[in-house]
């Protein structure tokens, strides 16, 4: 059975293995500009999303879909504990923040706009995500 193990860095340690764009978006919860997707779009893998920070795996391929929003988005994580949720009043509106509950790193966010089966939009900065294709 696979046991979450929280990472406590510090945030100069962050620095030192994060992007300067990784750190802006992933500790200071910024967003990319949309429609830079970091991950490889439109190509048919079978795969798993991990956190680019600390390799928990977030999403999976089989969950992906096209939101024409400019991010990845997702209809369901792999494993519901893999994510922490944050209500974030930001920019004088209501939303809810993903990140990941290993490492805290700010992800995205999640909105009830989603397809079936779960109304569930994961906007996820692409920047955010590794990807690990799966051998078949």
């Amino acid at each position: 059975m696979f046991v979450l193990q929280k990472i406590h860095k510090t945030e100069e340690e962050w620095k030192k293995v994060l992007t300067p764009e990784q750190y802006r978006v992933l500790r200071e919860r910024g967003t990319e500009a949309a429609f830079t997707c970091a991950v490889e779009e439109g190509v048919p893998k079978t795969g798993i999303y991990q956190c680019v920070a600390c390799g928990l795996p977030l999403f999976a391929t089989g969950n992906k879909f096209e939101s024409k929003t400019g991010w990845p988005s997702f209809f369901s994580p792999v494993h519901p504990d893999h994510l922490e949720y944050i209500h974030d009043t930001s920019f004088g509106i209501e939303r809810t923040e993903v990140r990941c509950a290993q490492c805290e790193s700010h992800l995205g966010h999640v909105f009830d706009d989603g397809p079936p089966p779960t109304g569930k939009r994961y906007c996820i900065n692409s920047i955010a995500l590794s990807f690990s294709s799966s051998s078949t």
